[in-house]
């Protein structure tokens, strides 16, 4: 006989946070979250300070099968002016019957908040946090804050009623696989830039907290027509900052300035995964400290994580610069893969972009959605 039990203690937290160690012990591609990372999302992250969460368990016996959080995002809901639910968190075993019991107790809970409209996910917290459910390329591991399932999850969700709502595609390149071209002209692009003020330069690590409150703003800017967009709100941003001030390369954060005020950044990152992967249950103590610290300098491949430039100065040539920078910085430091992504599929702009680069789509990641 399955139950479901909402999580309310350190143990239960413990155990849900843990429960995918288990689902996938064995599975070649899996990249177990650092245990301290989850828990400061799930408890502390400034998030939970306007929003709420319950996450959930359900046991066959004394066994965990499954867990979800239920997501109400308010501030979501007031930017896009809608009543929307969220589920995150989303892991079970191969068995509808429980799939069924977490989607259902979420359901309940949502509309026990008041949400009457749409049920999304996956998304833990929203598009600004790892979201989307993997649908297409299971054959290699996630790269950092990529998310990760068993093929079998989509089956599960749709039998449960959802539906797509958008797909997101990860772009993959191998060796010097990518056009050179933004590097070939990188000097002519930035003399143009130049004609209209414009500079590309390093994210100033010494400056970090000024910088933060400037990168917002782009941030908020930039993405805020993408599709279930959330703007972060000033301690939100500080704590993403923080965390990725953490494994910044300074070689791959770059923004875009005219007459002192940022319009663009791009900002790539080490891929972590590479060490995390080894990092058993996602614990730093007693050895997990070690391997990070002892081959952070041996990471090969590299994510680019965002790239957005304001309204007004796209097309310009400043995404194109800031390609051909880190493209650049890549070669030299002879990385072996990167992954640029996620970009939604209707982004045009972006997405030929880097097609335009020899980029592989090679991955794709699902947002689904059905009606309260």
């Amino acid at each position: 006989m399955k139950k479901i039990v909402p999580v309310n203690s350190k143990k239960e937290l413990t155990s849900f946070i843990d429960f995918p160690h288990d689902l996938y012990q064995g599975d070649p591609n899996y990249v177990p979250e650092l245990f301290i990372a989850q828990r400061d999302l799930l408890t502390t992250h400034p998030f939970h300070e306007h929003n709420s969460l319950q996450a959930f368990l359900v046991y066959d016996g004394d066994k965990i099968v499954g867990r979800i959080a239920a997501i109400l995002n308010n501030a979501h809901n007031e930017f896009n002016k809608v009543n929307d639910g969220f589920f995150g968190f989303f892991d079970c075993i191969d068995d509808q019957e429980t799939a069924d019991l977490l989607f259902a107790t979420v359901t309940k809970w949502l509309k026990d908040k008041g949400v009457d409209q749409k049920f999304i996910g996956p998304v833990n917290f929203s598009t600004n946090e790892a979201c989307g459910l993997l649908v297409e390329g299971f054959d290699s591991p996630p790269f950092l804050m990529q998310t990760y399932n068993y093929p079998y999850y989509a089956r599960l969700i749709e039998n449960a009623g959802f539906t797509k709502q958008v797909d997101m595609i990860a772009w993959h390149w191998v060796g010097e696989s990518y056009d050179d071209k933004s590097v070939r002209l990188l000097n002519a692009l930035q003399e143009r830039l130049k004609r209209n003020n414009i500079v590309i330069r390093k994210v100033n690590l010494k400056n970090f907290k000024e910088e933060t409150v400037k990168l917002r703003e782009v941030y908020n800017s930039a993405w805020d027509q993408n599709t279930g967009f959330v703007p972060l709100n000033d301690d939100e941003f500080k704590y993403l900052a923080n965390d990725l001030k953490l494994i910044l390369d300074p070689d791959f954060a770059l923004v875009a300035e005219q007459d002192g005020k940022i319009v663009a950044f791009g900002i790539a990152l080490p891929n972590f995964n590479e060490i995390l992967q080894k990092v058993k249950r996602g614990r730093l103590l007693p050895w997990g400290i070690f391997k990070i610290l002892l081959n952070k300098n041996k990471i090969k491949s590299l994510r680019i994580y965002a790239l957005g430039v304001v309204d007004g100065y796209r097309k310009m040539g400043i995404e194109a610069v800031l390609y051909g920078t880190i493209i650049k910085e890549y070669k030299r430091k002879g990385l072996l893969h990167a992954e640029a992504g996620w970009t939604l599929e209707n982004n045009t702009l972006i997405n030929e972009a880097i097609m335009a680069i020899k980029g592989d789509p090679y991955k794709k990641y699902r947002l689904y959605e059905k009606q309260i």
